[in-house]
């Protein structure tokens, strides 16, 4: 992983190959872009993601030459915790490898990723950026760390995970852990049984019914639905970083770090974020629809709600949809970062 570094809360962020092995704490895998003197972004990996492939077109050079949105920003990209990069059950230690690898939760990542923004030098973030679990990190920094974070931008996420997202992610699991080649979550050797049938539940929930009618496997070179299955949606991942991801996942809610008082409280724990909140579903997702942010919206004290009109179901909000989806959220980004 070319120019990753690792960073493990209370040490100086370092540039070994790997995340150290000895070392019980959770370390955060990340990479940095850009010039350590501008306005910082941070921006964190989804559910199965990892830095490569974390937004790109947010600050890569397009095609047709035109300059990143964050061109002039202090990039930070940061890897999951359980999702292979930063500490997972994968790459634990042996005290802590496969299943006993600590249940994590959003606030362990996000207070490790406070840190190492200290660590950097950086006392304020212009923005936090994410996408799905990356979304309902931004929200968690907004509320966790109010004065730390000027403007969050949610992309297909959400302040608390709904039911109906809680019951989809156990259609999947259910298929990961009750496959023959699991062994109770004691395995030896690659779930690969397993995490083929997990990706197959998994896909038809990520797009959308209308993706589906439109045969839209084939703008992607596929000639037959199995042929784009094969090609994307073919398991391969451990299988304990997709169980510890998930329940990272089913876990998310901003309202359980308020007042002791107000715990539980979604509407009391949206109206004490101050930053600046876009908020950017997609029309046709599946896991957190329009209608959740439009629910949000109501109570925060400066967001505002972009739709990304697309088939293209949760994918298209992490860039994976059309090319005009994805100029759509370049263009809101850009007009929000300027605002």
């Amino acid at each position: 992983m070319v120019g990753t570094k690792y960073f493990t809360n209370g040490t100086r962020p370092n540039t070994d190959a790997s995340p150290p092995s000895s070392n019980p704490s959770l370390t955060l895998a990340y990479r940095t872009l850009g010039d350590a003197t501008h306005p910082a972004v941070l921006m964190p990996s989804c559910y199965g993601g990892t830095l490569d492939d974390t937004s790109p077109f947010l600050y890569a050079p397009s095609e047709d030459g035109a300059p990143p949105v964050l061109r002039n920003y202090f990039v930070i990209i940061c890897g999951l915790l359980g999702a292979g990069q930063s500490s997972s059950p994968s790459n634990a230690p042996p005290g802590q490898h496969g299943p006993a690898f600590p249940a994590v939760t959003y606030e362990d990542n996000i207070r490790l990723q406070h840190a190492l923004c200290r660590a950097l030098g950086v006392s304020q973030l212009a923005a936090y950026i994410g996408f799905s679990m990356g979304g309902q990190q931004a929200y968690h920094m907004a509320a966790l760390y109010p004065d730390f974070v000027a403007r969050i931008v949610v992309l297909a996420g959400s302040a608390r995970t709904s039911w109906h997202n809680w019951s989809f992610l156990e259609g999947p699991k259910a298929a990961l852990v009750n496959s023959v080649d699991f062994h109770d979550g004691k395995y030896e050797a690659s779930v690969v049984r397993g995490t083929r049938a997990f990706s197959r539940v998994y896909s038809t929930w990520a797009l959308s019914q209308a993706w589906f009618r439109a045969r839209s496997w084939e703008t992607l070179g596929s000639k037959s639905l199995e042929e784009y299955l094969q090609a994307e949606w073919n398991g391969g991942e451990d299988a304990h970083d997709l169980l510890c991801q998930l329940q990272t996942w089913q876990r998310g809610d901003i309202s359980l770090y308020g007042p002791e008082e107000d715990k539980g409280d979604l509407a009391k724990a949206l109206g004490r974020i101050t930053a600046k909140v876009l908020l950017m579903p997609s029309r046709t997702d599946q896991y957190f629809p329009p209608e959740d942010n439009e629910e949000e919206l109501k109570h925060l004290k400066n967001g505002e709600l972009k739709v990304i009109d697309s088939i293209w179901g949760h994918v298209a909000g992490g860039g994976g949809g059309t090319k005009d989806d994805t100029e759509f959220i370049k263009a809101q980004v850009r007009r929000f970062l300027q605002n």
